[in-house]
């Protein structure tokens, strides 16, 4: 298949009978949809392979992450979602999450070139994030590609979104497929480090307050938490993020002490995120 964008199939839009649909999101291999209906907003995802081209290999999970997401999403709560096959990959339908991300919420921080002045962000939007990776923490599951995008902030809570690499879940095997990392900007070293060595990695919860504190990092500063080059390929990025330390944590005051705490190399090394939501709230 190609990689343009996908009209809602027939089968969804006969299920959900939406009077207003749009693309908010395309990307290699996938599609979100926002769409409104009588039981109100909904989030249509599509999936379909991603077809090998000169600067990047084929890709086949892609067309199965939609269901393994909507997998997960129906053993974490009682909303409503569903998942299915259509004629190109997999698809799911979960409530749409209205707010900011983390990334466009912090952005006047951003405002201008690196180095900036400092600036202290706001500790209850760094707390509402930390909260919703706890809060699937005690559910058992790890998200494995936290991000700065994949927190909405809104007025009625934060969400953490996009659990298509979440692990700890029952998977049914049609959908499911390995953990190859995910956006290496957020990568632990130990991920890094396995992907390298082993093409595939473990996701944890380490891990994922390692994410925790580069998204924070990052959206506070513009600078990614280990440098390299902008035109570096993937490999070499997990290369430095193996092996080289962290970018000095600039942020001032408490969040800037924690972040510190959360980028230590050694996994045993990071306190847990509930200790961090502690931290924050005191």
């Amino acid at each position: 298949m190609n990689d343009t964008p996908h009209d809602l199939p027939k089968s969804i839009v006969d299920t959900i009978q939406p009077f207003s649909q749009k693309l908010v999101l395309h990307r290699r291999g996938s599609t979100v949809w926002k769409v409104d209906t009588d039981q109100g907003q909904f989030a249509v995802k599509l999936g379909w392979p991603i077809l090998a081209t000169e600067q990047w290999p084929a890709q086949e999970w892609t067309a199965r992450a939609p269901a393994r997401e909507g997998a997960i999403l129906q053993q974490l709560g009682p909303e409503r979602v569903s998942h299915g096959v259509w004629e190109g990959g997999t698809w799911n339908i979960q409530p749409w999450r209205p707010g900011v991300d983390l990334w466009k919420l912090w952005e006047h921080h951003r405002s201008g070139e690196p180095p900036l002045p400092p600036t202290m962000p706001n500790l209850d939007d760094a707390l509402s994030c930390a909260e919703a990776l706890e809060l699937l923490h005690q559910k058992g599951v790890v998200h494995g590609d936290v991000q700065p995008a994949h927190f909405i902030l809104g007025r009625t809570g934060t969400f953490l979104i996009d659990l298509a690499l979440a692990q700890g879940a029952e998977i049914p095997d049609e959908y499911d497929f390995p953990y190859r990392g995910c956006l290496v900007h957020y990568e632990a070293p130990e991920i890094s480090r396995s992907v390298l060595e082993n093409g595939t990695a473990t996701p944890t919860m380490a891990s994922d307050l390692y994410a925790l504190g580069a998204a924070l990092f990052i959206s506070a500063t513009g600078w990614r938490h280990v440098e390299y080059p902008d035109d570096a390929s993937r490999p070499e990025q997990r290369k430095a993020i193996a092996e080289k330390p962290h970018r000095p944590v600039t942020v001032p005051g408490v969040l800037g002490k924690l972040i510190e705490e959360m980028l230590r190399p050694n996994p045993g090394d990071r306190p847990t995120c509930a200790e961090i939501c502690a931290d924050l709230r005191s």
